[in-house]
């Protein structure tokens, strides 16, 4: 029963539950405000101002010559990069999550799950700093990866991977795969395999059975990893410049840049306030797919 069903015909007591939920939410809602809310105004208004001169970091007249500039050659090509490079982590994350995410929720022992979980949790455990520095090592010259290879003949000289778009994309991939992982794991850890014994049953063969069956129910899981990889990569900032250097410049570097000594705090505000849109636009997509994806889940019939 509703909270208004049972209030009804007593106004004084749904009003009372309801300035107790408003007093319960007021410290989130201070939170978000000062923290959160206006440190984005005031990023939204700097985007609007001119850069200044002798120390100043920003001043009048009000301009809309920082988007331009942000929306134009070269800085616009970093804003593709970025969203094809955290695009290319976020398939490559699909296509090694799932079906690990599947391996460990079809596990029968509830022990081998816990464990496999734990061992997909366990990298959360160290500074992501240390694990970015750690692939560095891996990746360098004279790392594990170039010394095997060199040991076992394939190479005659160590590879160059470090300060590439490749080695962004590995650690990218490193750092994020359990964010992947994990939703999936819940959507499939909840899915119902009978329904995939009734598909067999109407000679649907096991192609047919995951694309009909379980990967529309286990959709969710997808769409909720993918933007919990897509949102993070696309503003990557120390993993492009420890990995990248100046191969690997993303959004978060060109905005760290614009901030950083003599640069230009109007722009850099304009390239944080892109990069916005471009988050919210991911958000916004997501509820749309998942909203989507339940309504084609309720109405679907098993063919």
């Amino acid at each position: 029963m509703t909270l208004e069903m049972r209030s009804a015909g007593r106004p004084g007591i749904y009003k009372g539950e309801k300035r107790r939920g408003l007093a319960l939410a007021l410290p989130a809602m201070l939170w978000l405000g000062l923290f959160f809310i206006l440190p984005l105004l005031i990023v939204l208004v700097i985007s609007f101002l001119t850069r200044g001169t002798r120390g100043v970091q920003f001043t009048t007249p009000v301009t809309i010559e920082n988007y331009i500039d942000i929306l134009s050659f070269p800085y616009v090509d970093v804003f593709w990069e970025s969203i094809g490079i955290a695009a290319l982590t976020t398939v490559i994350c699909l296509i090694i999550g799932y079906p690990l995410a599947f391996f460990i929720a079809t596990r029968k022992s509830r022990i081998m799950q816990n464990l496999t979980l734990f061992l997909v949790i366990l990298p959360f455990w160290t500074n992501f700093l240390v694990r970015t520095y750690a692939i560095k090592v891996m990746l360098g010259a004279d790392g594990p990866l170039n010394t095997t290879l060199m040991n076992l003949g394939l190479i005659q000289e160590p590879l160059q991977l470090v300060n590439t778009q490749l080695a962004v994309l590995l650690g990218l991939t490193y750092s994020y795969l359990p964010f992947m992982v994990l939703p999936i794991y819940a959507s499939v850890e909840r899915f119902e395999f009978r329904l995939v014994e009734a598909a067999n049953d109407l000679g649907a063969n096991d192609l047919r059975a995951f694309l009909r069956v379980v990967l529309p129910l286990t959709l969710p899981g997808v769409i909720a990893g993918s933007i919990l990889v897509l949102i993070p990569t696309i503003g990557a900032y120390i993993t492009p410049d420890i990995l990248g250097g100046t191969q690997g410049l993303m959004i978060g570097n060109l905005i760290t840049t614009q901030f950083r000594g003599t640069g230009n705090w109007p722009r850099g505000s304009a390239a944080s306030m892109v990069m916005m849109l471009l988050v919210m636009l991911a958000l916004i997509g997501y509820v749309m797919m998942s909203a989507r994806a339940a309504l084609t889940n309720r109405r679907r019939p098993v063919e």
